[in-house]
């Protein structure tokens, strides 16, 4: 079956196979840029604004000039499903400082690339939210908040790449990630959540961590649900006693975390709050 996908490379809507940057583009070369991962429900992109709003605060603290307004920017990523005729979707957006000579000054990239893509993606297996995933909490540290801001989503991903790899010869689902001082931080490409006492407790973004826009909305839901979310600084072995834990991102939702180092969280079994939570998120998701 011939792969049809169109992908938006600048300003053109070029066959998948054919969507290529230039090899001096400083996105390749240095991991120099940031991207936004979206998800569409039904034709509707979820949190728009949010991802939206995000990529902007990115783009100035890296000093990178994005090329359209918010307004095309959302008609882009709405075109972007429709040229490719989607409903449910995964869609990235990258937008990178762009082809200029060999050199760390951004000043030797005059243009940006932006490339939009979109594919047809309904979410993981349910056996998954059923049963819950592994976690690893692993040796490599997140980086210091001011070596590395989290709060900016940039290409340069090689920090959470290497807490990937170890966790995955560990064989866990996800990696989660302490900060210099030993704290709980985040996952590789997810927030953190567990339960204690009927509390919702996530690290706080003081701790050094990427403010998920899943994880605001969780927050969110939790609250309204007069549930009890403290943001806060937790060690390991607070997440280990808990009675039930939870990762988010726009791909996972929310997904169960049933055991972390070979130790079951709770029971082993995803908790009440962890499938309210995810029964919510979705409830948000789909409305128009």
């Amino acid at each position: 079956m011939i792969d049809t996908t169109l992908v938006l490379v600048n300003n053109e809507w070029v066959p998948k196979e054919r969507a290529c940057i230039s090899v001096y583009d400083h996105g390749f070369l240095y991991g120099d840029g940031i991207f936004e991962s979206l998800r569409a429900y039904g034709g509707r992109i979820f949190r728009l604004q949010e991802h939206i709003n995000r990529l902007h605060l990115g783009a100035k603290a890296l000093a990178i000039k994005v090329p359209h307004s918010s307004a095309k920017l959302e008609e882009l990523l709405y075109k972007s499903l429709e040229i490719n005729n989607l409903k449910d979707a995964y869609i990235r957006l990258t937008l990178s400082r762009g082809p200029g000579e060999l050199g760390l000054n951004p000043a030797l990239c005059p243009e940006p690339t932006l490339v939009i893509m979109a594919h047809e993606f309904s979410g993981y297996p349910k056996e998954l939210y059923r049963q819950g995933v592994s976690g690893s909490i692993v040796g490599v540290r997140r980086l210091a908040k001011e070596a590395l801001d989290p709060a900016i989503k940039s290409q340069n991903f090689l920090n959470n790449i290497l807490a990937k790899v170890e966790a995955d010869r560990q064989g866990s689902f996800e990696g989660i990630m302490l900060n210099q001082a030993g704290y709980l931080t985040e996952g590789t490409v997810s927030n953190l959540f567990f339960v204690r006492e009927g509390r919702l407790k996530t690290p706080s973004t003081s701790c050094g961590l990427l403010p998920g826009i899943t994880r605001e909305l969780v927050i969110e839901l939790a609250g309204a649900d007069d549930v009890v979310v403290d943001e806060g600084i937790f060690r390991p072995k607070e997440l280990l006693e808990a009675e039930e834990a939870f990762l988010t991102n726009s791909g996972l939702e929310v997904m169960p975390l049933v055991e972390v180092n070979c130790q079951l969280i709770g029971n082993g079994s995803p908790g009440a709050l962890t499938r309210r939570l995810h029964k919510l998120y979705r409830e948000a998701a789909r409305e128009k």
